[in-house]
């Protein structure tokens, strides 16, 4: 008897489509913030992604395009970044997680890359700080494998 309820069970769970029914969003960071479970909803409602095209992409400003990669970094960490109007990156900090400052890096306003080794860090989660000469600051989020 108890055979035929643990198959009962089994048959239940992998014919029902719970991952359907759930929809979860996410906040900027990539944290989740809500899940909600949706009785009426349908697979049509979910946008399938086959490409990135420049609307899909996050900008910190209009004006601004700053790039990095790769992420997650295994040696170092290549940035680039173009600024709007007479602004420019003064300086870029990486962070710990605990809010220690690892490194500092001072720049000026012909400065336009960066190259950050992560070689000496161990595996995790790191804060890098661009800062600008506005007063300004952009925070990107790194993880070290």
């Amino acid at each position: 008897m108890k055979y035929y309820i643990t198959l009962l069970v089994l048959g239940f769970s992998l014919l029902s489509k719970a991952q359907t029914k759930i929809k979860f969003s996410y906040d900027d960071a990539g944290n989740q913030i809500s899940r909600i479970l949706c009785i009426n909803c349908t697979s049509k409602s979910v946008k399938e992604v086959k490409a990135i095209v420049e609307d899909d992409l996050e900008k910190f400003s209009k004006e601004d395009v700053i790039s990095y990669y790769p992420n997650p970094v295994k040696e170092e960490l290549y940035l680039q970044w173009e600024l709007a109007q007479d602004n420019y990156v003064k300086f870029v900090q990486v962070y710990s997680m605990t809010g220690q400052v690892l490194r500092n890096y001072q720049t000026n306003e012909t400065t336009k890359n960066l190259i950050i080794s992560f070689q000496s860090f161990p595996s995790g989660v790191y804060i890098v700080l661009l800062s600008y000469k506005a007063g300004e600051d952009k925070s990107i989020k790194i993880v070290k494998q």
